[in-house]
């Protein structure tokens, strides 16, 4: 049987209708297929591909490291190089961030996102001694069932219900919904840039205040930098540069956890929960052992972590995104274009509807070969869980500025054939 038979056979399907692409190989922007199809890959296996695919100096790491040893004990027990290195080089990467509670100094390594969030709702209920949490309508922080409990749509949760009780949603942006945060809350966690919403970037100003009502009254602020962090808005962390025009010092709102995952790893599986120790230590006793994981903080995956991080700093690839995301919004310019949202290289491009948007997302991601002996890569592109009419641009930090042409030149040229073709059907 072929791979793609097999693929339907025996992999779990998530839609009726997945993409399978079969992918053969994978290159800085590119994917390739088993006979020679090329795809430019426009939002990075969903920011997660933040240096390209196979970048050398993550590969690089990843063999050294597989030449010393891969898993060796559950997570916290022993004393592992990868990891130590990676926690150090994340609490630096923090520029010092430090909350009421102390310094950002803990990192507790997960494998997900939706775990490393997990953890994070422990630590608060634990830490503060309440049970409320708050997040944002149109949220997405993960599918396990705590996780998903903070979802901000009813449709992906009802059919999973009972979930976690005491949850609230306010509307991200909402000052008026601020007032219900209250000393009952233990924590809001929310996106510093709403990603499934359809990439929202709040009023500065806004942040602070959740920030000074966390403050007053006592609870805890999580920032799920799940798609933010690692360089995709501008700054290392979405947090870090929040209000830009005002000065360095009142720039960052800094939050008392700050949740990682995704872009991360290099394109190994790894996330991680970051807070000051006084916050950390409440999983140490009563009981021991508080949040257990076994393979969260794989050395190998440490190890890819850690090239990921310094090659996005060495080579500034955060401090270029947002030009690039200006190239790309003045490029992608199309009467059926209605706006174009985002901060850095997390973009999303807004349609009247994913009726007019869907046929664009099949066309774009077709290669095609329309002069002999010319190829040109298919577009990869996405809509969001929350925005459906909204097209989905976060490609490799990595991409050069001749690629984002080519991608968003291909995208325009797919808009027009089906505008062509619909109104040629019209006739």
């Amino acid at each position: 049987m072929t791979h793609r038979q097999l693929f339907f056979q025996h992999i779990a399907q998530t839609t009726d209708f997945p993409l399978a692409l079969e992918i053969d190989r994978a290159e800085g922007v590119y994917l390739y297929g088993p006979t020679g199809e090329t795809y430019l890959d426009l939002i990075s296996g969903i920011g997660v591909s933040n240096v390209g695919h196979r970048h050398p100096a993550v590969l690089a790491a990843v063999q050294a490291q597989l030449d010393k040893y891969m898993h060796l004990m559950v997570y916290g027990e022993y004393v592992q190089g990868p990891q130590v290195q990676l926690a150090q080089a994340l609490v630096a990467s923090l520029d010092g961030a430090t909350t009421t509670y102390g310094p950002i100094d803990n990192v507790y390594f997960t494998n997900s996102g939706a775990e490393a969030i997990e953890g994070a709702m422990k630590v608060a209920k634990r830490f503060t001694g309440r049970t409320e949490l708050i997040a944002c309508h149109n949220a997405y922080h993960g599918s396990t069932q705590g996780a998903l409990s903070l979802s901000g749509d009813e449709n992906f949760k009802r059919n999973y219900r009972p979930l976690l009780p005491d949850i609230r949603h306010i509307h991200h942006g909402s000052w008026a919904d601020l007032q219900q945060i209250t000393s009952r809350t233990a924590a809001v966690i929310m996106e510093v840039v709403q990603g499934e919403a359809g990439v929202r970037v709040p009023d500065p100003a806004y942040l602070h205040a959740v920030r000074e009502r966390c403050t007053a009254t006592g609870t805890l602020l999580i920032f799920d930098e799940i798609q933010t962090g690692f360089g995709r808005t501008g700054s290392f962390w979405a947090f870090q540069d929040v209000a830009v025009g005002v000065a360095p010092s009142q720039r960052a709102v800094v939050p008392d956890i700050v949740v990682s995952a995704k872009g991360m790893g290099g394109g190994m599986p790894i996330g991680a929960f970051m807070a000051p120790e006084p916050l950390m230590a409440v999983i140490k006793n009563n009981p021991m052992l508080g949040h257990i994981t076994t393979f969260g903080g794989h050395p190998v995956s440490c190890a890819a972590s850690l090239a990921t991080l310094q090659t996005i700093q060495n080579e500034r690839l955060f401090a270029d995104a947002e030009r690039k995301g200006q190239l790309i919004r003045s490029l992608l310019v199309h009467p059926l274009i209605r706006e174009i949202r985002g901060k850095g290289l997390m973009l999303a491009a807004e349609f009247d509807s994913f009726e007019v948007l869907k046929p664009i997302i099949d066309r774009a991601i077709r290669p095609q070969s329309n002069v002999p002996g010319e190829s040109r890569p298919g577009i990869i592109t996405d809509w969001f869980l929350f925005c459906t009419n909204s097209m989905r641009i976060a490609p490799p930090l990595t991409i050069t500025d001749d690629e984002i042409r080519l991608a968003c030149g291909l995208i325009l040229a797919s808009i027009d054939s089906l505008a062509t073709h619909q109104l040629a059907a019209m006739v």
